[in-house]
């Protein structure tokens, strides 16, 4: 695998998802989005494997989203769109062995996905979430339920609906709940795999059964919001042409963290 490496402790029962691809700051491009259905797909049939920890590779980014040199050819009907991150979260794979993000640096736009399905988030103190979808005339769809069930109401649509000029700190994100613990710099994934080896040491079928419960508590509700979501963006988004005309006139900077 090119964009995803898998490591298992059969000791601990514990494996690390790890996204590859930090030349790229972790961000999902079509192969990727493959492998990581491949690798949750997988790990239903590992019964060594008893608790799961989802990390990116290097220190600047858990994961930045799709990849932007992505082509995703889409159906001309609003009725179907194509979207490649829907299937990159272990959730949507149907895996209910427990999942732990630990978040290092950016998560932003997709990476959303993939924590809107995880247990709970474990961070560095330098990471920093934000959405940039708004900000380049994109609707903020499939993110927005996902972390609405994770977040404070406010706290979610300032996010997104602020875009790339504000960023929450983890300390931020801590406070209000969207990380559950907040490590020593540099020691998010060591965090991360001491709770994932506690839970793995449990009986699999209990906790499976919990992950399971805890799940179906907002599966309806999520479903149901998915079920807008392409008409929203089919709606909302700018002509491609115009969103990468606001991407290539970005600028660095200029955005407040708090």
């Amino acid at each position: 695998m090119s964009g995803v490496r898998l490591d298992t402790d059969k000791d601990t029962g514990v494996a690390v998802v790890t996204l590859d691809r930090p030349e790229r700051l972790n961000a999902i491009d079509l192969d990727a989005a493959r492998e990581l259905s491949e690798v949750w797909r997988g790990l239903r049939f590992d019964d060594a494997v008893r608790a799961v920890v989802l990390t990116g590779a290097g220190e600047r980014a858990f994961c930045t989203g799709i990849d932007r040199d992505a082509v995703v050819p889409q159906p001309s009907s609003p009725y179907m769109q194509d979207d490649p991150l829907l299937t990159v979260g272990p959730k949507a794979n149907d895996l209910w062995k427990p999942v732990v993000a630990a978040v290092r640096g950016m998560a932003c736009g997709g990476a959303f996905y993939l924590l809107g399905e995880s247990e709970f988030v474990v961070a560095d103190p330098t990471a920093v979430f934000f959405d940039p979808h708004t900000t380049y005339g994109m609707v903020s769809a499939y993110e927005s339920v996902l972390m609405a069930q994770r977040m404070p109401y406010g706290e979610v649509a300032r996010m997104m609906l602020m875009g790339t000029a504000e960023r929450i700190s983890a300390r931020r994100a801590h406070a209000i709940g969207l990380v559950s613990e907040l490590a020593e710099e540099g020691h998010a994934l060591a965090a991360a795999l001491r709770c994932a080896a506690v839970v793995a040491g449990h009986p699999p079928e209990a906790v499976q059964g919990t992950v399971r419960a805890l799940w179906a508590a907002k599966e309806a509700a999520r479903a149901q919001a998915f079920a807008q979501a392409p008409h929203l963006i089919a709606l909302g988004n700018l002509p491609p042409g115009r969103q990468a005309g606001l991407f290539e006139g970005r600028r660095g900077g200029g955005f407040a963290t708090r």
